[in-house]
């Protein structure tokens, strides 16, 4: 009985044949003065089960922003994918998950940072929550206006 294969399982072996490839293809453009050509599917889709497969390890799991994670780790490998050299290493599918996984770094970095720039705005308003919701018969919420005039009025005293 066959070795039943994970949805995100990427065949080293071929990864590298398509590598090779698009390696051939990209030089004899560049000798012609064409543009690089487009990365095929395959390669694209063997990002983004490396990506995906990634995103699902523990240290990356929890967080909100996988999709932009799993995002940028796609954007980088297409964004460097001329930077793999098969005279070098024959291992593709390492080379294409360490940039996934720094890519993966740089976006919590700056959700980290957004998150902290969020975070003193909200303290240096004065206000712990922006909007109050009141459990109450009617149910009614916080004027989103008065809230506004109230954080113009403090900013400009």
């Amino acid at each position: 009985m066959p070795k039943k294969r994970s949805e995100h399982y990427v065949n080293n072996k071929e990864l590298l044949d398509a590598m090779v490839e698009y390696r051939i293809k990209s030089r004899l453009a560049k000798e012609n003065g064409d543009t690089p050509p487009p990365i095929s599917n395959y390669l694209g889709d063997c990002f983004l089960k490396i990506a995906t497969h990634l995103s699902y390890k523990p240290n990356f799991v929890n967080y909100m922003f996988r999709e932009d994670m799993i995002g940028d780790g796609i954007e980088n490998c297409v964004q460097y994918i001329h930077n793999f050299n098969p005279e070098k290493s024959t291992n593709p599918f390492a080379y294409f998950t360490q940039i996934i996984y720094y890519a993966f770094l740089r976006r919590i970095q700056k959700e980290k940072k957004q998150l902290e720039i969020k975070t003193k705005i909200i303290e240096r308003t004065g206000y712990d929550q922006v909007m109050v919701i009141e459990d109450g018969a009617n149910g009614s919420t916080s004027d989103y206006n008065t809230i506004k005039d109230n954080i113009q009025y403090r900013t400009s005293r």
